[in-house]
């Protein structure tokens, strides 16, 4: 029997096995359900992911996929909640309806997949412009780096008590760790910050991301929609996640470590008009 005991995670019943001794024992596990996010009460994608922290993830999600064009955009956001599943509904302006509409695409979201379900490899967005202000990724030091790893792990506290979720955090330009956001999904937990960042007016052009995944294509392309300067990554990058950021003007450093990291795209020096 599995049972609820507080948001994001479900006590189960387990039997370990160690070295030949046999335990049983109650155990937490990251909750991961079907959420379905609608504009303006038309269902638009349906996303595997942690139950908590919904109303971020669509702000999130709707800034990040381009479905708006600004957080002023999002009128209202409501959850609604049931046993196995979630709909989050999002009221938009007419104008950013419309462009819904002409985008509209059904997402059948498995865990960690950011493109499941697109209909046509061209409507996938793999020419982003130039990020806003690259200029501060620059000035972030092996030593900001290497705070950014030591301090991360402190705030993964759903990693902690369940052993499966990733998190994606802000950080300052000295390595701060300043918030995080947790999720079965990485590119939930992407959502999930960039919307909660956004909610707080937060200047997404003086910081850095840092997740505790590898760089794929979707979330350095999500990151660069929001003019995010530089992602940091625990894991190794794809080279798509590459082309995309040098293509954005991004900064992208994996393998990091409290005591060094590999970076594959620097910051250029002078921004593109």
């Amino acid at each position: 029997m599995n049972l609820t005991v507080c948001d994001g995670t479900v006590l189960q019943h387990v039997t370990r096995v160690r070295d030949g001794a046999i335990s049983t024992s109650d155990d937490l596990v990251v909750q991961e359900m079907p959420v379905s996010l609608a504009f303006n009460g038309t269902s638009h994608a349906v996303m595997m992911c942690t139950p908590c922290d919904l109303e971020a993830f669509a702000v999130g999600f709707s800034l990040t996929e381009g479905l708006v064009d600004r957080a002023a955009d999002i009128l209202d956001v409501s959850v609604e909640r049931h046993a196995d599943s979630a709909v989050v509904d999002i009221t938009i302006t007419s104008e950013a309806l419309t462009r819904v509409r002409q985008m509209r695409r059904t997402l059948a979201g498995r865990t960690g997949c950011g493109v499941c379900g697109i209909e046509s490899i061209d409507l996938l967005d793999m020419q982003p412009h130039p990020v806003r202000d690259s200029s501060a990724a620059r000035d972030v030091s092996a030593a900001a780096i290497g705070r950014a790893a030591r301090e991360f792990p402190e705030w993964q506290n759903l990693m902690r008590s369940t052993g499966a979720a990733h998190a994606a955090g802000w950080c300052s330009l000295n390595g701060a760790v300043l918030a995080v956001m947790e999720d079965v999904g990485r590119h939930n937990a992407l959502d999930k910050l960039i919307g909660k960042l956004v909610e707080r007016d937060v200047d997404l052009t003086h910081g850095f991301v840092f997740m505790s995944s590898r760089a794929s294509y979707e979330l350095v392309r999500k990151a660069a929609r929001l003019d995010i300067p530089m992602i940091a990554t625990i894991s190794a990058p794809t080279s798509l996640a590459i082309r995309i950021a040098q293509q954005a003007h991004m900064r992208l450093v994996s393998f990091c470590r409290k005591d060094g990291f590999v970076e594959y795209c620097a910051a250029p020096l002078l921004q593109k008009a």
